[in-house]
């Protein structure tokens, strides 16, 4: 027998999560538990503070996680001498739930771990970044142990590995695997003389943040975090890596389902020659976030294009979606009708015998199931457009 996702696109578990969500509700309150749940979603606050020893590029980190450079607008302040005297938040240029500190260094001569973290309001970060440019000390492990004792969590990352790629390239021997692998043994094992019981460091550069160990380090948080907080994470790291792109579709692969159904209860605009309602406002919402979070969108173009050397042109031009010429109504009622042409009455009756409550508005069954269609289609199409951006602005070979 066929299943919903033979026919939509949309899967058991996002039928169970809308079913739970709005089980024991009439309508209107089913539509206003959707809307509080995806509007709190949005309000969900990340805060990471990054701290170690002065010069180690702890103000570099934290302008590259949020996509920008040390001379770009809003970029916090670097320099060879601590430049950071008391915690500095810097927010996210997209996110602004999304904050990053920047810690005072540490490693001064009477430097006490306790005091520092009662100094930088330590209860208020959801995890910490330690940053080494070279050996990690006791002040760092002092510092994690502390963490560790609070409750928090945090991470082992030694910074300006570019510095070292450089120069071990001038040897005829350069391999660089075994040269990083060299790296973070060493490191590793610094830090088990210094009291740190199975250690893991990541290797990152801040100039070069998509190289690396970002991934691992990125996988490491993701799993660590709690759900509701995984999801800010992951939309908000840029877009620099074909895994962490990966990762954001699925993380907005998770709203389909409620963003569907909200856009045919509210049911405002009907399709010519179809019997289906949508509320398009809702669906170009949808749509234009996916192009923001992939770094899509004009500006996040503009700021690639000056990074890499290509043209906005050159870059468009490998985009296939037929929404990135512009979301707006007529582009949006295109692909709804092609998606509710691949939709059979007898998926709606089954999506109808499932949730009964989309039963009871006209044909909002077929609404739903052309929605979800639509907008997984469109999230396909748009996540392999900035996969494509991404290889052609590294120019690299897929």
């Amino acid at each position: 027998m066929a299943t919903f996702e033979d026919y939509c696109m949309i899967t058991q578990e996002d039928l169970e999560d809308i079913k739970d969500s709005i089980s024991t509700q009439d309508l209107p309150s089913a539509i206003n538990t959707i809307k509080e749940y995806l509007k709190q979603q949005d309000l969900v606050e990340l805060n990471i503070g990054v701290t170690g020893e002065s010069g180690s590029g702890k103000s570099t980190f934290v302008n590259a996680f949020r996509g920008l450079r040390d001379e770009d607008e809003g970029a916090a302040e670097t320099g060879p001498v601590e430049t950071t005297m008391e915690p500095e938040v810097y927010l996210h240029p997209k996110y602004k739930n999304v904050k990053v500190w920047d810690l005072p260094g540490i490693g001064t001569p009477n430097f006490k771990a306790d005091e520092y973290l009662k100094l930088v309001q330590f209860e208020r970060y959801d995890f910490f970044i330690i940053i080494a440019a070279d050996r990690f000390r006791e002040c760092h492990t002092q510092l994690a142990k502390e963490i560790k004792n609070m409750g928090k969590t945090f991470y082992f990352v030694r910074s300006k590995i570019d510095f070292c790629i450089t120069a071990e390239k001038r040897k005829k021997s350069f391999d660089q695997k075994k040269t990083l692998d060299t790296i973070r043994k060493d490191c590793e094992n610094g830090l088990r003389k210094i009291g740190i019981e199975d250690p893991v460091v990541f290797l990152i550069s801040g100039w070069e943040l998509s190289k690396y160990d970002l991934n691992q380090l990125q996988e490491r948080m993701e799993k660590e975090l709690p759900q509701h907080k995984r999801r800010v994470l992951m939309l908000a790291l840029p877009n620099i890596t074909l895994e962490i792109n990966e990762k954001k579709k699925k993380a907005l692969e998770e709203n389909i389902g409620k963003v569907a159904f909200l856009s045919a209860c509210i049911a405002v605009i009907p399709l010519p020659g179809l019997s289906i309602t949508a509320d398009i406002a809702i669906i170009a919402d949808e749509l234009r976030k996916y192009y923001s979070v992939f770094g899509l969108d004009d500006p996040s173009l503009q700021k690639l294009c000056e990074r890499s050397g290509k043209t906005v042109e050159e870059l468009k031009s490998l985009m296939k979606s037929p929404l990135h010429q512009g979301i707006n109504t007529n582009s949006i009622l295109t692909l709804l009708g092609a998606a509710s042409l691949l939709i059979s009455e007898d998926t709606v009756e089954l999506l109808v015998s499932f949730i009964p409550i989309i039963g009871s508005l006209v044909a909002g069954g077929m609404s739903y199931l052309t929605v979800s269609r639509m907008l997984k289609r469109a999230l396909n199409d748009i996540a392999d457009d900035a996969r494509n951006v991404l290889m052609a602005s590294l120019e690299t070979e897929v």
